[in-house]
């Protein structure tokens, strides 16, 4: 297993990362799904909170995966057995999130992330045996990954107090800080990007599989159809703009840096969880309007309701203006259009229809976007 080359051309996702990621549409969807679960029982920040430390394990497991195989992948049989057995975590971890959320119970997430964690070390101990030139950052990913999963277990047998989660979230945020100190792995931009770009797709069409069950449920009880409509139409609008702003600029040319790497890769947490967020933002809306669907729906406030698709849609802007836009130095309107958007995503949340209102926004932007860019001649609005 010696590493791949970063310049390697026409380097795409094979058929076994595409296979890793469809199995982590589990995870995503158990937890936006339970994320709908606790803003529908007006669960107060507790729901939210437990979706960002679910989301956290969910996108960390995956993002070391990714860029493991970006810099290793030689698709031999052992690889794909050790890769089959992080799937395996995966798909544990999700199992376990419903507790994690109605119990506070994280051992089954535990347990999957175990596994998980266990098949990436294997994978970098092999490749510190057969690529020299990486060895001591290879050990270094071993050793670090290791030591966290001892920390974890720690934190398990704690109770899993919220300063814990806090210490080896940073912990495990410093290993590849640490690892790659001196040499650095040889990921592929383009592969990267591309990876990136799929996730995203997987978390955009959660929220679309989440929003379309829930207003199929309000059909089919009958209750304020035509609320349901718009709330139909605001959903659509808004996840299909996210998709465009997303993919509005090409991502691969800004990684251009282990440095910028890891900003970008990180910062790629908010965009995750945001975005598969919206779902749930939208679920709860459908949920409000039909005074039907899970237990305590019904009681869910209107700010409550605005604020559960305006919070993470603005979220979302944010930071694909921060990852996407700003870097491109595509000028001072094209710049300033994210930001003051995302503020009135937050403002159009206190009105009487905030997805329908939130879609229309982001249509406008969407809108802006592709007029200012045909007229500058800066970017692309083709997908990557």
């Amino acid at each position: 297993m010696t590493a791949r080359f970063p310049d390697e051309p026409h380097r795409a996702s094979t058929p076994l990362e595409l296979f890793f990621d469809l199995c982590f549409v589990v995870a995503v969807s158990q937890a936006s799904t339970q994320l709908h679960h606790a803003l529908a029982a007006d669960d107060g920040w507790w729901g939210p909170l437990h979706f960002l430390l679910v989301f956290f394990a969910i996108w960390w497991a995956w993002m070391n995966f990714t860029w493991f195989a970006s810099a290793y992948d030689n698709d031999d049989v052992l690889y794909r057995l050790v890769t089959l057995v992080e799937i395996t975590g995966a798909l544990i971890l999700a199992a376990g999130i419903p507790e994690a959320f109605s119990a506070a119970d994280f051992t089954t997430v535990f347990v999957g992330y175990l596994v998980l964690r266990l098949g990436l070390v294997i994978q970098w101990l092999r490749a510190a045996h057969d690529d020299p030139p990486g060895r001591g950052a290879d050990r270094r990913y071993a050793a670090g990954v290791s030591m966290c999963m001892v920390g974890w277990f720690v934190v398990l047998l704690l109770g899993w107090p919220l300063w814990g989660w806090f210490v080896m979230a940073a912990m495990e945020l410093t290993v590849p800080l640490w690892a790659e100190r001196g040499a650095t792995t040889a990921w592929h931009p383009g592969h990267i990007a591309e990876r990136y770009g799929l996730f995203t797709l997987i978390v955009l069409g959660e929220s679309v599989l989440s929003s379309t069950v829930a207003v199929q449920f309000a059909l089919d009880r009958h209750r304020n159809p035509a609320d349901v409509y718009l709330i139909a139409v605001g959903g659509l609008l808004t996840v299909f703009a996210m998709w465009w702003l997303y993919f509005a600029k090409p991502a691969h040319s800004l990684l251009t840096s282990s440095r910028v790497a890891f900003v970008w890769g990180y910062g790629h947490y908010i965009v995750f969880g945001s975005a598969a967020a919206v779902g749930a933002g939208i679920a709860v809306n459908v949920d409000r309007a039909t005074q039907s669907g899970h237990a305590g729906a019904g009681e869910v406030s209107a700010l409550a309701a605005g604020a559960a698709i305006s919070v993470p849609v603005a979220l979302f802007l944010v930071a694909v203006w921060a990852l996407h836009v700003r870097p491109h130095h595509s000028g001072r309107v094209w710049d300033a259009l994210f930001p003051v958007t995302a503020v009135v995503v937050l403002v159009v949340g206190f009105t009487a229809q905030p997805v329908l209102a939130v879609g229309l926004v982001l249509a406008l932007l969407t809108g802006a976007s592709i007029a200012i860019t045909a007229q500058s001649g800066v970017g692309s609005v083709t997908p990557e």
